[in-house]
């Protein structure tokens, strides 16, 4: 058996094991560490790394991902944000709904966006963080230029409009929101400060006071939010960041919404590939994430003639010559190998970890994983590529924690599998039933 592992080159923090642990106990994808866990993935980072490199000086970049559920989509989604924030850009991972954030409404797009900003430093939301950190840097370069002391104030405005010259002529309430929300700053007004921050962000209903304070109407709009998404990248720039990484997973969704709803969504799609394409939104890398059927069926992708025209890839080929270049790359999913491989990688993480490492390798051997991996495919109708995230809880959960606390627990004499359909995500529960009549329906 031939085991693709991931190659460790350093030592490996307390926290961020007990970080991946944790998330995978809970059946989670992890938010941090996941280049601990990537298998198969370095054929990807060449072009990947490149495409990273290209936006941090300045470029823009869409990338599409195709995979079926289970193939690891948000890992891979994850573990790609992870080399971004490496190079200090920005991230904010946005999962597409028709209540929640609906594709063709751009403006709540913008607002999940600035929501779930984050970067090395600040968990979401990021933005004011981002703000602050952006007046600094125009303080320090005004006061660099020779401004003096009594006349920084004067200097910081004069600076920050030039800076957002190109922006104020897209959205120029974006640049009037900025220049509210540090006077509210200055004069010790926190509560109008709060609200032109959150009006910036996006959001909806704040009050009239503070948008009168800072000289702006209304709310965002759909059409306003490309430009408050320029807006956001200069400052993101001028504040020390490479860049922004912006996911949009699970775009498959679109295919159960009315069909007025995703054909607005599709061309708000289709609109925004031409504009990151256009280099009107330098330093963006937006990368949608989705499954065969959106990219293929013709209640996805294949609706809009224009949009499939962007988004066409050639998979004919086998899947070893896949192009990580193209516009369009897909996942493969698990084989069992690759699932006994990252089984192998978590056992060895967990046991670093652990008082007697060495008796939770032996007890756990690379044997005992091998027949959990077919235990837990078998339960699941043998459908290896949606089992990755039962199998690792149940590894974590159910083994390596009883190996680790109970001295007599050996999982081959006491642990018997057992899969409940509560703890089945949707795609488990199809995958494990055994014929039509035991897949769960909502009927109405």
């Amino acid at each position: 058996m031939s085991i693709d592992r991931p190659v460790r080159t350093s030592p490996v923090s307390a926290a961020r094991r007990r970080d991946v642990i944790d998330a995978l106990r809970r059946g989670a994808v992890p938010e941090s560490g996941l280049d601990l866990l990537a298998t198969g993935l370095d054929r990807f980072e060449p072009a990947l790394d490149a495409e990273l490199d290209a936006v941090a000086s300045g470029a823009s970049v869409f990338k599409a991902v195709r995979g079926e559920y289970g193939s690891g989509k948000t890992f891979f989604t994850r573990w790609l944000g992870e080399r971004a924030k490496r190079r200090n850009f920005a991230v904010a991972e946005i999962q597409v709904s028709e209540t929640e954030t609906p594709l063709h409404k751009l403006e709540t797009v913008y607002r999940r966006l600035t929501e779930r900003l984050t970067t090395s430093g600040f968990p979401p939301s990021a933005l004011r963080p981002v703000v602050d950190a952006w007046f600094y840097a125009l303080e320090e370069d005004s006061l660099s230029a020779g401004a003096a002391e009594e006349d920084l104030a004067d200097a910081v405005d004069q600076l920050m409009a030039a800076r957002l010259t190109d922006v104020s002529r897209h959205a120029p309430s974006f640049a009037t929101a900025l220049r509210g929300y540090r006077t509210a700053l200055t004069s010790g007004d926190e509560v109008t400060a709060a609200a032109v921050m959150a009006w910036l962000g996006g959001q909806p209903h704040v009050a009239a006071s503070a948008r009168r304070a800072a000289g702006v109407r209304g709310d965002l709009d759909h059409f306003g939010a490309f430009g408050f998404l320029q807006g956001l990248l200069t400052v993101l720039r001028d504040s020390g960041h490479k860049g922004l990484f912006v996911v949009l997973d699970e775009v498959e969704t679109l295919q159960r919404v009315r069909s007025d709803a995703r054909d607005k969504a599709l061309n708000a799609l289709r609109q925004l590939i031409d504009e990151v394409h256009s280099g009107r939104f330098p330093g963006l890398y937006l990368l949608i994430t989705g499954t065969p059927a959106f990219y293929e069926g013709q209640q996805g992708v294949q609706r809009l003639a224009p949009l499939a025209q962007r988004l066409a890839t050639d998979f004919t080929t086998d899947p070893r010559f896949d192009n990580p270049r193209a516009v369009q790359v897909r996942l493969p999913g698990f084989t069992q190998d690759s699932l006994v491989g990252l089984g192998i990688t978590i056992r060895d993480l967990y046991a670093d970890g652990v008082r007697d490492s060495e008796r939770v390798r032996t007890v756990v051997d690379d044997a005992y994983i091998a027949d959990l991996a077919v235990a837990v495919g078998g339960a699941l109708g043998g459908r290896v590529g949606v089992a990755p995230r039962l199998f690792l809880k149940k590894l974590v959960g159910d083994v390596l924690d009883r190996v680790d606390q109970f001295d007599d627990f050996d999982p081959r004499q006491h642990y018997a599998l057992t899969v409940k359909v509560a703890e089945m995500s949707e795609v488990e529960r199809n995958a494990a039933a055994a014929d039509p009549d035991e897949i769960e329906l909502d009927l109405p």
